[in-house]
């Protein structure tokens, strides 16, 4: 499909410098950046979650913005036709692409690559949120950021949805990766919610990064849209901006959220902060999450799993214990002199900010051993799964496994052990890749 937009919102006007950095150059980095994600956004609801599948059949896919009389004008040229009704392109998809046009400025004109204390890196994820217009003061403080595995079963993704209608009922607003399964699942349900107590200014956050928005494209469901420069500043911006963290079943990507919060927890800086944890699906779930625990309690020990909650099968239960510790949250936040809508005095450290670049050499160098800090630990566990969801879904990560073969992930003996088998568990639960795709590992596991 060929079409003609104008963006939504304040992007209708861009000076001749921010026009000129978007034209159209095979040899443009940013150009190629605000083509990929507008593509991804424009794919919502494809049925792959290899990128370079996606990138392959649009490579004919093209995106102008152009100046015009009134402002500015978006160009679209071979965009897919899914993102259309009877030849008008949806609404939520054309918002999708002015938050794109939106934060891929913005990320340019800044050069994070500079900033390096953990003030600076803070400072500016905020940037980024408040320039998205994600931070409102003038709103009740009710959001909860909802993670789970973009490929997880049907029972499960039900499950998502009734959590999603139980916190949607109490006026919670929901954020998460924006993506699909256990990300639109919470989404879905609380517009019901929602609905039903007449609440029509429900917020629907979707927060991702430009590697992983082709594989995970946002849902139809997220009407703020957030594109984050990198991994490290999503996951920030989720635990900044939430007032309680439910997680449901997923793969690697979900282990990688749950170390990271974590072990930003077990820093005993952080030991008086009130941010509720809890850990949950239906009944068939139950295996999963003490594969999760068990992990957990071997590597960051009994410590790390006091930080949560596992309810099963309860989406009620969920929803009331959110709001029972959202008055503890919000004492807290008062007592302490805290944003209420974004957590400043939360500590993150330098590990846990730096972005990773999952290469095969970065990966085979990783440190995991019980002689590192627990933080220290639970940064380089973050950092595995990391790397195996770049090789897993990312295109970056794909094309270097296809070149060079699998990551080498190697560590003590019982830790690699314990890794071994809850991966092996992700990889029979059919929860790396779509359902219907065969998995190849692309990783492997080595015991010192």
């Amino acid at each position: 499909m060929d079409t003609q937009l104008n963006p939504v919102g304040n992007m209708n006007i861009l000076s001749q410098a921010e026009i000129d950095q978007l034209q159209r150059s095979s040899t443009c980095e940013l150009y190629n950046l605000y083509r990929n994600c507008s593509l991804a956004v424009l794919n919502a609801g494809s049925h792959t979650d290899d990128a370079e599948v996606i990138y392959q059949q649009y490579k004919e896919f093209t995106i102008e913005v152009q100046s015009n009389e009134r402002g500015v004008k978006i160009v679209l040229n071979n965009a897919p036709e899914h993102a259309f009704v009877d030849g008008k392109i949806i609404r939520g998809i054309r918002e999708h692409l002015s938050a794109v046009l939106r934060d891929i400025l913005f990320i340019n004109s800044r050069n994070f690559n500079l900033l390096s204390s953990a003030q600076s890196l803070t400072d500016a994820t905020f940037g980024i949120l408040r320039n998205a217009n994600a931070i409102l003061p003038e709103t009740e403080p009710r959001l909860i950021t909802c993670w789970g595995g973009h490929s997880i079963k049907q029972n499960e993704y039900k499950y998502t949805k009734d959590v999603g209608y139980q916190l949607g009922l109490r006026a919670f607003n929901i954020c998460t990766g924006c993506g699909p399964g256990a990300m639109k699942g919470p989404m879905k349900g609380a517009t019901i919610g929602h609905a039903k107590q007449r609440n029509k200014e429900g917020r629907y956050l979707g927060l991702t990064e430009p590697s992983i928005i082709a594989a995970e494209p946002p849902n139809a469901i997220v009407n703020e849209l957030i594109i984050m420069p990198d991994i490290e500043k999503r996951l920030e911006a989720f635990v900044r901006v939430s007032h309680g963290i439910i997680i449901f079943p997923g793969g690697a990507g979900t282990a990688e959220e749950l170390l990271y919060i974590l072990g930003i927890l077990l820093n005993e800086k952080n030991s008086d902060q009130v941010l509720p944890i809890i850990l949950t699906g239906p009944s068939t779930a139950c295996d999963y999450f003490k594969e999760i625990d068990a992990f957990i309690g071997a590597t960051l020990g009994a410590k790390a799993q006091r930080l949560y909650k596992i309810i099963i099968d309860d989406a009620e239960q969920v929803a009331q214990e959110m709001s029972k510790s959202l008055v503890e949250v919000l004492d807290h936040r008062k007592a302490t002199g805290d944003a209420f809508h974004f957590n400043w005095s939360l500590v993150i450290e330098h590990d846990f900010q730096q972005p990773f670049e999952p290469s095969h050499e970065n990966m085979s160098a990783l440190k995991i051993s019980h002689a590192l800090s627990t933080a220290e630990l639970a940064a380089n566990l973050r950092r595995v799964f990391s790397g195996i969801v770049a090789g897993n879904v990312k295109s970056g990560g794909i094309k270097a496994i296809r070149n060079l073969g699998p990551f080498q992930i190697s560590g003590d003996k019982k830790i690699m052990a314990l890794m071994d088998k809850l991966l092996a568990s992700f990889v029979s639960q059919q929860r790396m890749k779509l359902p219907g795709s065969e998995y190849v590992p692309c990783y492997q596991v080595i015991e010192e």
